[in-house]
C-alpha cells in the first residue's frame, strides 16, 4: 500500500506567524505533528510519502504515486482541505480525512472516502485492520480517550527541519476547566492524561536525531493538568537538556494557577521552558463568570502575570471581547489598560466564537441565538451568535484594540513594562546559531532601517534599552519581539480593513 500525506495550507492568521518566517528563512511555522504520528502506526510493508502544502505544492505525479490519500486538517485549512481532496478525486485517489476539521461533521466533504472521529490511537488500528482484510468502513469513530502509552513517536523526515521554524512534541491532553467557549473537554476529556517519562524522552530524542535545534511547540491542552506528573518528569527533562546542551527552548500551555508554585515554575525554566500562554482572556470578572474561567476570577491575575515573569517565563495570553457582561461603553479600554499593564507582550486577541460541542455553542443552540458555524479564524471580528452588545459597536472596539495595541509606541511600552517584570537571570545563554544571527540582522535592515520612522525608532529604543540595563539577558527576547512586531502589525492591518 503507497499512501500519500497531505497537510493542507493555513490561511494567515496570528499564530500561523507567517510574517516572521522570512526572518529565518522557513516556509513554515510547525511541522505537522498529527500526520508524523499516524506515519508511526503504518505497517513496515506501507510505503509513504509526505507533502506540506505550506511548504511546496502538490504535483501530479505526488497523486498519481499514490494509493490512497491521507489528510489531516484544522479549521483554518478548510479551503485547501476541499481543493485537496476535489484534486485526488479527479486522479480516481479515494482520500481519508481526520483532525478538528470534522468537529462539525463530515457533510462538508461529501467526496472523502473516509473520515477519522477521535483521537488516532483507537481509530487508524481499526482503520488499518479493515484494510487488511477488505472491509472499510466510510466513518471509524471512537468517543473513548486513549491511554498516551498507545501513542507512538512520530517519525520525521529526513529534511523536516529544515523547512520548518519550531519543532512539534505532544505529553499531554486534556484539560480539567470546563470554559464555556472551548470544546477541548469535549475533543480530549476532562481527566489530563500524561505520556510516560521515558516516552516523552524518546519523542526529544527523535526530534534531534531528525535535526530540529531551538524552538519546541508542546501540543498539549494544559501541560500541568497534573503537576504531580510534570514534577516527576520535568527532572528527567533536565537531565536530558543538560546532556544536549539545552538545545531546546519549549513553549506550552497552562493555567494561570501556575502562579501560585514557585517550585513547578523554576523547574521548568531548569527544563528550558521559555514561554508560556495563558487563558486570561478578559479583565472583566462578570465575563470570567460567565464563562466558568471561576480559577481567573477568583485571583488578581496582573499580579499572577508579574509573578510568572518574575521567574522567568514569558506569558502569552489569548483574550475575548463579545461576552454578555462585557460592558459596550469601555470594555476595549479595560482591555487594552490591561494587556498594557502586564506587559504582555504576545496578545492574541479574538471575539468571542461558539465552537461545536462547546457549552456556549449549546447555549447559543438553546437561546436561538446562533446564526453560524464558527470561522476558526481568531481574528474574525464578527461572532457566530447574536451578541448581546451591538455588533457595530463590538467590531469598533475590537478594531481600537488591535490599532492601540500594536501601534509601535504602546507595543514598545508593553516590551519596556515586560522587562521590569522578568527575570531572565535564571534561564540558560546558549550561543547564537546562524539562524539566529541571519534574523538579526534580517530585523536590523528590514525593521531597524525600513520599517519606517516610527517602527525604526522604537526597534532600536528596545534593543538599546536592554542591553544598557540589568535585562541585558532578554536581549535576544526582545529581538525576538520586534520580528513578532512585524507580524502583529499586518495583522492588526488586515484587521481594519475588514
Amino acid at each position: 500500500m503507497k499512501v500519500l500525506f497531505v497537510y493542507p495550507k493555513f490561511e494567515a492568521t496570528f499564530w500561523g506567524w507567517q510574517d516572521t518566517l522570512p526572518f529565518v528563512g522557513k516556509p513554515a511555522a510547525f511541522p505537522p505533528l498529527s500526520l508524523r504520528t499516524v506515519k508511526g502506526m503504518l505497517p513496515e510493508s506501507w510505503q509513504s510519502r509526505s507533502v506540506d502544502l505550506n511548504v511546496r505544492g502538490l504535483r501530479d505525479r505526488d497523486i498519481e504515486w499514490a494509493d490512497r490519500v491521507l489528510v489531516s486538517a484544522m479549521d483554518t485549512q478548510k479551503k485547501s482541505a476541499k481543493e485537496v481532496i476535489a484534486r485526488c478525486r479527479k486522479f480516481g485517489k479515494p482520500v481519508d480525512i481526520g483532525g478538528p476539521i470534522l468537529q462539525a461533521g463530515c457533510e462538508e466533504f461529501p467526496d472523502a472516502s473516509t473520515f477519522f472521529l477521535g483521537e488516532a490511537e483507537e481509530t487508524v488500528p481499526q482503520y488499518l485492520a479493515d484494510m487488511e482484510s477488505g472491509g472499510l468502513k466510510r466513518i471509524y469513530s471512537s468517543d473513548h480517550f486513549p491511554d498516551l502509552a498507545k501513542s507512538p513517536i512520530p517519525v520525521w523526515e529526513r529534511d523536516d527541519y529544515r523547512y520548518y521554524a519550531c519543532g512539534f512534541a505532544g505529553c499531554t491532553r486534556g484539560c480539567q476547566y470546563h470554559c464555556a467557549f472551548c470544546n477541548v473537554v469535549a475533543i480530549n476529556g476532562d481527566i489530563p492524561r500524561s505520556k510516560s517519562v521515558c516516552q516523552f524522552l524518546k519523542e526529544l530524542d527523535a526530534l534531534y536525531e531528525a535535526g530540529f535545534r531551538g524552538p519546541v511547540m508542546l501540543a498539549d491542552d494544559n501541560y500541568i493538568g497534573s503537576k504531580k506528573v510534570t514534577k516527576e518528569m520535568l527532572p528527567q527533562v533536565i537531565a536530558w537538556q543538560k546532556k544536549h546542551g539545552f538545545i531546546f527552548d519549549f513553549t506550552t500551555e497552562v493555567p494561570i494557577t501556575i502562579a501560585d508554585d514557585s517550585e513547578l515554575m523554576d523547574l521548568m525554566v531548569a527544563a528550558g521552558f521559555r514561554k508560556v500562554f495563558l487563558g486570561l482572556e478578559t479583565p472583566n470578572k462578570d465575563s470570567l463568570v460567565e464563562c466558568g474561567k471561576m480559577h481567573n476570577a477568583k485571583r488578581n491575575m496582573a499580579s499572577c502575570v508579574k509573578i510568572i515573569q518574575s521567574h522567568g517565563l514569558i506569558p502569552m495570553s489569548g483574550f475575548i471581547v463579545g461576552f454578555d457582561a462585557d460592558n459596550p461603553d469601555n470594555f476595549d479600554t479595560l482591555m487594552i489598560n490591561f494587556i498594557q499593564e502586564t506587559g504582555i507582550v504576545i496578545a492574541m486577541v479574538g471575539v468571542l466564537q461558539a465552537p461545536v460541542k462547546s457549552l456556549l455553542y449549546a447555549r447559543m443552540e438553546r437561546e436561538k441565538r446562533l446564526v453560524a458555524l464558527p470561522s476558526g479564524n481568531n481574528t474574525d471580528c464578527y461572532p457566530n451568535f447574536v451578541p448581546k452588545m451591538p455588533v457595530a459597536r463590538l467590531v469598533q472596539g475590537y478594531k481600537n484594540i488591535w490599532k492601540t495595541i500594536y501601534s509601535p509606541k504602546e507595543y514598545y511600552k508593553r516590551i519596556c513594562k515586560f522587562l521590569e517584570n522578568y527575570d531572565p537571570s535564571k534561564m540558560s545563554i546558549k550561543k547564537a546559531g546562524l539562524i539566529d544571527l541571519t534574523a538579526f540582522m534580517r530585523a536590523n535592515f528590514w525593521i531597524g532601517l525600513l520599517g519606517g520612522p516610527k517602527v525604526s525608532c522604537y526597534y532600536w529604543k528596545s534593543l538599546l534599552a536592554t542591553v544598557f540595563s540589568k535585562k541585558y539577558k532578554a536581549f535576544a527576547d526582545v529581538v525576538a519581539f520586534q520580528i513578532y512586531g512585524a507580524h502583529f502589525r499586518k495583522v492588526a492591518e488586515k484587521i481594519q480593513r475588514e
